[in-house]
């Protein structure tokens, strides 16, 4: 049976906790308390963290874009005849009004739109998402798929450049 391979924190999440704590340094001047936020691109959640994180710290705009609708709350608590509280009925998702295939992030960097498409591991671009691509490309705007920090960070240096605004 093959071991499980060991996460290990890469040089540019390192450098990406770095940045953000001499922020919270400057920030938070009297604050002996400071901990480093910690990131990671081993899942999904933390290589959006750190993506949109990433991009804010060099001057561009980033959000998280969230495609999974609404939740309807159609539960009901009761207390029955021996004083129990007790809930019935569930949680309905209906359908977002988003694109179909948005990508997880929208940013605007250096004056360019850019969506960002976050894919772990086996996780690959569905149909609709491969569509989104084409329009977001054919009307001028830049597509890229995430799928670690560290070939992002390339990405965006090799798209962007390091100056002081948008690098």
């Amino acid at each position: 049976m093959e071991a499980k391979k060991r996460y290990k924190k890469p040089d540019a999440i390192r450098q990406l906790e770095d940045e953000m704590f001499e922020i919270k340094k400057l920030k938070y001047r009297d604050n002996p308390y400071l901990v480093k936020h910690q990131y990671t691109d081993k899942t999904a959640n933390g290589l959006t963290r750190a993506i949109i994180d990433f991009v804010k710290l060099r001057g561009g705009q980033a959000e998280r874009i969230s495609t999974t609708g609404r939740p309807i709350d159609r539960r009901q608590t009761y207390t029955d005849v021996v004083g129990m509280r007790r809930t019935i009925g569930s949680i309905e998702w209906i359908k977002g009004t988003s694109t179909k295939g948005s990508a997880d992030i929208s940013a605007t960097i250096a004056g360019r739109s850019v969506k960002i498409e976050v894919k772990i591991l086996a996780d690959r671009q569905s149909e609709a998402q491969k569509q989104y691509q084409a329009d977001i490309e054919n009307a001028g705007g830049l597509y890229y798929i995430a799928k670690d920090f560290t070939s992002f960070v390339e990405w965006y240096y090799q798209t962007f450049g390091k100056g002081s605004n948008n690098g």
